[in-house]
């Protein structure tokens, strides 16, 4: 996953995504989405505001709105990471993955304690 992701970099081999090889290019660069199983939310800022993060702001309300309703966690979205359940937190973190619409998204054990069907 960390190869994928462009967290580490290969000691031999290629790393391939469509055909293109991605030695060199950063994870930024990537369209890779990475969930940790610590979920690495921003406790400063709010459902909305994490999953807004590192989008562009052109049709990111549209994207999150869609998201967020599609986690079931459109009511939360004015709310704290501190203030959420476990499995709400996961699904924010999911989300925060997939509002990107990745081409791939990676997932670190972030499904364990989730509290809903997704």
């Amino acid at each position: 996953m960390r190869l994928v992701a462009g967290l580490d970099q290969p000691t031999a081999g290629s790393v391939r995504l469509g055909g293109k090889d991605l030695a060199g290019v950063p994870p930024h660069k990537r369209n890779v989405t990475l969930v940790f199983q610590n979920l690495a939310l921003y406790s400063h800022l709010s459902v909305a505001d994490n999953l807004a993060f590192g989008l562009n702001h052109e049709r990111s309300n549209e994207r999150i709105s869609e998201t967020a309703k599609l986690l079931g966690i459109d009511h939360l979205l004015s709310r704290f990471p501190a203030e959420l359940s476990g499995g709400e937190q996961q699904r924010v973190a999911l989300g925060r993955a997939i509002v990107r619409q990745p081409a791939v998204l990676l997932l670190d054990e972030p499904l364990s304690s989730l509290d809903a069907p997704v």
